[in-house]
């Protein structure tokens, strides 16, 4: 860890023209089609490339850890091929929304198990990532449609995102909650979509907006980095059962992942530290493994092991 103060926060990080983007590559990719986006994209993508240092050197020092040292071409075009991933699963995650993607041909593993439990009328906590394109996750609605997702954010554009899917598909079965940290009131709203059946979905490898995020220091592709404790605490709270879901866009299609994670989070007054560091390292390594399948399909953009000086470690 090197604690430096002048480390961006990935929230500082601006994300303008995200409903327009989405919906410009969406019509796109309507009117020419896939391959005609892709051409359209490579320029676009190279531009971003070149002017976004700090995505890039993040970009550029997970690939290091993921799959080792190179030279500078193969670092960079590697690098490159990162973004170009990103561009497309941008496409991929308007699709998804809009219905456009054909998600009845989404092969999910390990969903016996989330299925049981649902049946018996209690909805769980999903722990996803930022790994590949979780609004595949739809494709569990297929599935069993009268699951409700919300899916909670840390980001102001909760409100735009929910308009834009409202736009793209009145039919869409997920709520996008922005949350900063969990009130109170949060948890009692969220206890009753699981009551009645519904899955929470929340990012548990990012740390939070807040002027002193918790997190625990755990290890990540060879050494520690921050994750947040909330998913954790969260859980705590819910008394439900945890899974965690990845999914990975691979050569025969998308895969949705599902494996059971915890029948209840216990957060015990003594101990509570290093309760929530075990669940946070057992998720790192889950993200790990999944990581390994599909290394270009991590897309956090930003210095991952060198979190500002203001994020807090340790206490929890």
């Amino acid at each position: 860890m090197t604690g430096r103060s002048d480390t961006l926060h990935w929230g500082q990080i601006s994300e303008a023209g995200v409903t327009l983007g989405m919906r410009t590559l969406f019509l796109v990719h309507r009117c020419l089609g896939r391959w005609p986006f892709r051409v359209l994209l490579t320029p676009v993508i190279a531009y971003f490339y070149l002017t976004r240092g700090i995505a890039r050197r993040a970009s550029l020092d997970y690939l290091r850890r993921m799959q080792g040292p190179t030279g500078w071409l193969v670092r960079h075009w590697r690098s490159f091929r990162h973004f170009l991933t990103f561009g497309e699963g941008i496409l991929d995650q308007a699709l998804a929304w809009s219905g456009a993607l054909a998600l009845n041909s989404v092969q999910i593993h390990g969903f016996e198990s989330l299925r049981a439990h649902l049946a018996g009328g209690q909805g769980a906590l999903l722990l996803v990532s930022h790994l590949g394109n979780m609004e595949v996750s739809r494709a569990l609605a297929r599935r069993k449609p009268d699951i409700r997702l919300t899916v909670l954010v840390h980001t102001k554009h909760a409100p735009k995102f929910n308009r834009l899917l409202a736009t793209v598909n009145q039919e869409s079965q997920a709520d996008v909650i922005q949350v900063t940290e969990v009130t109170p009131g949060t948890a009692v709203m969220l206890s009753e979509r699981i009551a009645r059946g519904g899955l929470v979905v929340i990012a548990a490898d990012r740390v939070p907006v807040s002027a002193e995020p918790r997190v625990v220091a755990v290890p990540f592709l060879g050494e520690c980095a921050p994750f947040p404790v909330g998913p954790y605490v969260l859980a705590g709270l819910l008394k439900c059962p945890v899974y965690l879901l990845f999914c990975l866009r691979l050569v025969d299609g998308f895969h949705l992942f599902i494996e059971p994670f915890s029948e209840t989070v216990h957060l015990p007054h003594v101990g509570r530290e290093a309760t929530l560091k075990k669940a946070a390292a057992l998720f790192a390594a889950r993200l790990e493994h999944y990581c390994r399948l599909a290394p270009l399909q991590w897309f956090n953009y930003y210095e991952f092991w060198a979190p500002p000086a203001s994020q807090r470690l340790s206490g929890v």
